[in-house]
């Protein structure tokens, strides 16, 4: 008897409604429907929304390069970016000493050249030994990310004697610091 159990069990529950969306009612995308007010099934999306097959929707490239948009590229850089690159965008993070491939320097002649979209695409898609930071880094971040490697550029050339003069007494007084710490 439990054996004849055991075989007809399986037997009548398929036989059983199937109790998923599919045996539902539901409104198809172009049904007429009286409960919302243009009488229509299909929403629009809400403004702002993103698609979830293209969550990577391409973002403007910002008209400038402002002070908070450095302090964030800032941020975002020593986030993702310094473990490769360095902190000055020579190549010479620290997974680097530890025997990873060294990434081109930011003070190279191609990269100052190379339009800011190409650094942002490389930010998103990767290239070389560089993995995409799409997951990681949202498109607005990456525009800011890129404007601070230009400040890194514009940087890497400055003279001492082009900076205003109360950036110049910074500048000296972190030498001071820095060198009465080596002497310790």
């Amino acid at each position: 008897m439990p054996r004849l159990v055991a075989l007809l069990l399986p037997l009548a529950l398929t036989a059983c409604d199937r109790a998923d969306m599919v045996s539902q009612p539901k409104s198809r995308t172009w049904d007429s429907n009286p409960f919302f007010p243009q009488g229509q099934t299909m929403r629009l999306p809400a403004p702002g929304s993103v698609p979830r097959a293209a969550p990577d929707q391409p973002v403007p490239q910002p008209a400038s390069a402002s002070p908070a948009l450095l302090a964030r590229g800032q941020e975002r850089y020593e986030v993702f970016c310094t473990p490769c690159h360095g902190g000055a965008g020579l190549g010479d993070g620290m997974i680097v000493k530890r025997g990873y491939p060294r990434p081109p320097s930011f003070d190279e002649a191609r990269l100052r050249e190379a339009p800011a979209r190409a650094l942002y695409d490389v930010i998103g898609n990767g290239k070389g030994t560089m993995l995409s930071y799409a997951a990681q880094v949202p498109p607005a971040d990456r525009w800011a990310i890129v404007a601070y490697i230009r400040a890194l550029q514009v940087s890497q050339g400055a003279s001492l004697a082009s900076l205003p003069a109360e950036d110049q007494a910074k500048v000296a007084a972190a030498g001071r610091a820095s060198a009465s710490g080596e002497q310790r």
